[in-house]
């Protein structure tokens, strides 16, 4: 009796062994923290929670100058905003007034600002995802399907918080794992703190390419969830949201949830130790009443969502002999053919559409290089192309002040990992070479025994500082971007930017005839002037 007794404390003994040495050192087991914290909010006794109060709106991607910044642009206030997520049918709505013609319609906050799209018109907006599918409502017009990226990460928002984190955890192929650290400094947004605390960090796969991890603190409060999301312009990119622990509320059927929200997109880099575009704040408020009931009436995906956003096309336009228009889609590229090679306007919104853009100007003028790519300025939705310029061979033109930025944050050897692009799966040997960017102070010039191409300097906005228009004197053809837009919508609303254009052509005494906007179809001059002297 005595030997059986041995051999099961002996037996139980190496099981424990066994079983404390599971994990390699510097991790843990993820079960019991996963366990604490459901227990903590009670995020096994709900599945569909409502919130509402007041929110801030940041732009991410439409700074003034992309140097130094601490925050990104603050939108229109989000007024009544509400957003409801049910996590058993995988469908959330946000919900919120806003000031209207202001911005792009089919944005809400953070990422996703696209130029040349419908300006919002009226106040009331609706964001709405069901599982895969995303779309947006302006007022009471027809609802419109999200870009491919913006439905993804709203798929993924839907478990950004205490209680879907947990839920997904469970789910299918989430791999949990766990580490731990001694946390000192912000300790989520409690606060400064000398004291450092033992916090575990849990890590799972989401939607099968998103890494997720949310950090867990001594009271089992989940304070921090972080993951990355893809951008065209810096890769992976840090998407996280922070929550106190005195701003949880008991709900009903006790029930905690949180009711300040705190959200990074980019790094919280306010001494730009990492990036010169230092990450920013891109939406937060606080959202006092929340509820766990009444909250689950079903989100039908419309039938004009189903089949998709419009699939991007590359119109062409001949706009002079050798003068060629891209467009078909929110932003336009211009080619101008020279004795031996082309210089290209604009590297719009992502490595897909400049794909699609060179693939078109090869066909038209075959034969020759792109050697040059002109870029307006460095507004995220403007610059989603540049990377790929340059993988194939070109030199990156623009002002001085963008310098900085594009060759650290953007024009780098960093791997991509969640969206892999031409430079990060084949990277070329001449990238930090140190010949991939020339900049603009005031004027430059590109000229052959063809023609000659200007580039001009706009002096600075506050739509963007680090401006360049190009200008064709044989043609008489000026492009630009963002001073002076013609697609729907736009083109009656004349800002300070239209004024400074036209003092800007007028000092340097330029002989316009047509305008070229990167945001709809040409114009004649005479269009600009007439427009600033309405206003």
């Amino acid at each position: 009796m005595r030997r059986r007794l041995a051999a099961c404390v002996f037996t139980v003994f190496a099981v424990s062994i066994v079983s404390a040495q599971r994990f390699p050192p510097g991790f843990v087991d993820p079960e019991p923290a996963l366990k604490a914290a459901t227990a903590a909010i009670g995020a096994d006794r709900v599945s569909c929670v409502t919130m509402t109060g007041n929110g801030y709106a940041g732009i991410v991607g439409q700074q003034q100058l992309a140097e130094k910044n601490v925050d990104w642009p603050r939108g229109e206030p989000l007024a009544n905003y509400t957003r409801t997520m049910n996590w058993a049918a995988r469908t959330m709505v946000e919900s919120f007034d806003r000031k209207p013609g202001v911005n792009p319609a089919s944005w809400k906050w953070g990422m996703g600002w696209t130029g040349g799209t419908p300006v919002q018109q009226q106040s009331h907006q609706t964001f709405a995802v069901n599982d895969k599918y995303a779309w947006s409502i302006d007022g009471t017009n027809p609802p419109v399907a999200a870009s491919a990226l913006d439905a993804e990460r709203a798929q993924l928002e839907l478990w950004l918080n205490p209680h879907g984190f947990l839920k997904a955890a469970r789910m299918p192929g989430a791999n949990p794992v766990a580490v731990w650290r001694w946390e000192l400094g912000e300790m989520g947004r409690d606060g400064p703190t000398t004291v450092p605390e033992k916090v575990t960090v849990v890590s799972i796969q989401m939607l099968g390419k998103y890494r997720v991890d949310a950090t867990i603190n001594k009271e089992n409060m989940l304070q921090r969830i972080h993951t990355w999301v893809p951008d065209p312009v810096l890769g992976d990119m840090n998407y996280e949201h922070e929550f106190t622990n005195a701003t949880f509320v008991d709900a009903e059927n006790g029930v905690r949830f949180p009711t300040v929200w705190h959200h990074h997109e980019g790094w919280d880099d306010n001494y730009n130790m990492q990036t010169v575009s230092a990450g920013h704040n891109g939406f937060g408020g606080s959202f006092k009443q929340v509820t766990t009931t009444g909250c689950d009436a079903p989100v039908a995906v419309p039938d004009a969502v189903r089949s998709g956003p419009p699939q991007d096309r590359v119109d062409v336009q001949k706009l002079a002999d050798g003068v060629y228009l891209l467009g078909g889609t929110t932003h336009n590229s211009v080619a101008v053919e020279f004795q031996d090679h082309i210089a290209v306007v604009e590297a719009p919104l992502s490595e897909a559409r400049s794909l699609a853009v060179i693939e078109e100007i090869v066909r038209l003028i075959p034969n020759k290089p792109i050697r040059f790519l002109v870029n307006t300025h460095q507004h995220f939705d403007h610059i989603g192309g540049l990377r790929t310029y340059l993988h194939i061979g070109a030199t990156i033109i623009t002002q001085v002040k963008n310098y900085d930025f594009y060759n650290r944050d953007v024009l780098n050897y960093t791997p991509r990992t969640v969206m892999p692009d031409m430079v990060s799966r084949w990277p070329p040997t001449e990238l930090t070479e140190g010949y991939n960017v020339e900049t603009v102070r005031e004027n430059y010039a590109l000229t052959d025994s063809r023609r000659t191409m200007k580039i001009y300097y706009v002096q600075p906005l506050r739509h963007a500082d680090g401006m360049l228009m190009a200008y064709l004197p044989a043609d008489k053809l000026l492009i630009e971007a963002d001073l002076f837009d013609t697609h729907a919508g736009r083109a009656a609303n004349v800002s300070a930017s239209t004024g400074t254009l036209v003092n800007e052509v007028r000092a340097l005494g330029l002989d316009v005839q047509r305008v070229i906007p990167i945001h709809g179809g040409p114009a004649p001059w005479s269009d600009v002037l007439a427009a600033v002297a309405k206003k």
